[in-house]
């Protein structure tokens, strides 16, 4: 990526929200939707209930097509400072309707806070609202390798790497040879990472969060040495999400 220009891949997917692409809107909601749900429910303090919640993560989404008009990639924020911005925004326009009702006078809808778009614009979003969104970004090309792959080459990975499962018992419970656990490990392996790189740079404004995968391991490109740390990098990332999808309230 050039500094200060988004990538290909980040433009032609902003593209196709602006044009209502429901395929890119699903992704988008899919991918991100429960980190914006949390952070709601977290700023609502008790004030908002699930169904608002759900409604203004959904408004958030909406908003983020209109808004990149806005960003400058030279200021350098990063997509999930640009993400959680626009959270905050639809999240402050619904407490000032609220108190509007309560007042019975309408109100204007409040303007976008445009400092977000510097690097030390607003408040630091945290390194836990970080690490979601990465890992999010991480299972979302997981949830595709799996979709566009065969089904048992990706059930060889799930069990070798996700569930840990030596390459022996593997074979043995699949009726495949070891050979062609290897085989098709190594097959799903180079799909992952072309997955991984393509997802980070389609969901990245900044050289910093381009670079994130190789800082947490998952390095993309294909050396026989670093086989053995990306796949434990991103069994590491998948149980940590999976953890922490497992640790949110039920509504």
């Amino acid at each position: 990526m050039v500094p200060g220009m988004l990538s290909n891949l980040t433009t032609n997917f902003v593209g196709r929200l602006r044009s209502r692409d429901p395929a890119a809107w699903f992704e988008l909601w899919e991918t991100f939707g429960p980190i914006l749900r949390a952070q709601l429910a977290k700023w609502g303090g008790g004030r908002v209930g699930p169904e608002t919640v759900q409604d203004l993560s959904q408004e958030t989404l909406a908003a983020l097509s209109t808004s990149i008009d806005r960003h400058d990639p030279n200021k350098g924020a990063r997509f999930s400072t640009w993400l959680l911005a626009i959270a905050k925004h639809t999240l402050s326009g619904e407490m000032d309707r609220r108190m509007a009702l309560k007042r019975g006078a309408g109100k204007k809808p409040v303007e976008l806070d445009e400092t977000w778009m510097g690097k030390d614009g607003g408040s630091s979003p945290g390194r836990a609202y970080e690490d979601a969104v990465f890992r999010a970004k991480v299972e979302a090309a997981l949830r595709q390798v799996e979709r566009d792959t065969d089904f048992m080459d990706f059930t060889v990975y799930r069990m070798r790497v996700l569930d840990g499962v030596p390459g022996k018992d593997v074979a043995i419970q699949l009726g495949i040879s070891e050979p062609t656990v290897s085989r098709r490990l190594s097959k799903i392996r180079e799909q992952l990472r072309a997955a991984v790189s393509d997802t980070i740079e389609k969901y990245s404004f900044t050289r910093e969060e381009l670079e994130e995968a190789s800082r947490k391991g998952l390095d993309p490109n294909p050396k026989k040495a670093s086989d053995a740390l990306f796949d434990e990098a991103l069994a590491d990332i998948y149980h940590a999400q999976t953890e922490c999808k497992r640790e949110e309230p039920v509504d």
